[in-house]
């Protein structure tokens, strides 16, 4: 059965760093698509990056392209985002995200996701 299980997450000042990581098992094959998603209270889910593991196709979500860097170890089937300069604003619950099958549409559509994990928190305080 797949699964995903994230870590990695915790409590920051502002302008500090993390790197979360997700690891992946059960899967026949390595998902079309994975991402990272986050959500603070009383807002919707979003997506902050996207990528494609097997060719390498990174997507950025808005506000975070240059402080969020998403990557995948193949070999560790493990998907990783480095997050830096965090900012208050960034605190939420981070998900990882699996798709097995091929979608045309945004990156960041949950629709295609059908793999979550339980999700790691990041605090960020002044």
């Amino acid at each position: 059965q797949p699964n995903l299980v994230e870590s990695g997450g915790g409590s920051v000042p502002t302008g500090g760093s993390l790197t979360l990581s997700c690891v992946a098992s059960g899967f026949s094959d390595t998902p079309q698509r994975m991402a990272w998603f986050r959500q603070s209270p009383g807002k919707e889910r979003e997506g902050v990056a996207g990528i494609r593991p097997s060719e390498g196709r990174i997507y950025n979500g808005e506000g975070v392209a240059d402080r969020f860097t998403i990557s995948f170890d193949k070999a560790k089937r493990t998907l990783y985002l480095q997050v830096n300069d965090l900012k208050i604003e960034d605190t939420a619950d981070y998900y990882c995200a699996a798709a097995t099958h091929d979608w045309m549409g945004s990156p960041f559509s949950r629709r295609q996701y059908s793999y979550w994990g339980q999700g790691t928190r990041i605090t960020v305080s002044s």
